[in-house]
């Protein structure tokens, strides 16, 4: 059911936009083309088991869980506030 101004089924689209544009981030993440030996990061040798599994992996497991824990930079809002529609 449709509220206001929304056309029926529009929540769900904003959900489903959500997702693809963050499986589109994850996926321009991932490494590609030729690999590295050693760590962009710290210089360490990347182990031959990682380059198989992962080709195109630029860091070691260590820098690249240090970059995972970063607090991910989203800049797309689509619910916007009462205040931005008024504007």
């Amino acid at each position: 059911m449709a509220s206001g101004w929304a056309p029926d089924g529009a929540v769900q689209e904003q959900i489903d936009d959500t997702v693809t544009d963050g499986i589109r981030r994850a996926r321009a993440r991932m490494p590609a083309g030729e690999g590295e030996l050693h760590c962009v990061e710290c210089g360490e040798p990347i182990p031959a088991a990682r380059r198989r599994a992962l080709p195109g992996a630029r860091t070691c497991v260590g820098c690249q869980s240090a970059l995972d824990r970063r607090p991910a930079q989203f800049g797309i809002n689509r619910r916007g506030s009462k205040d931005s529609q008024l504007k």
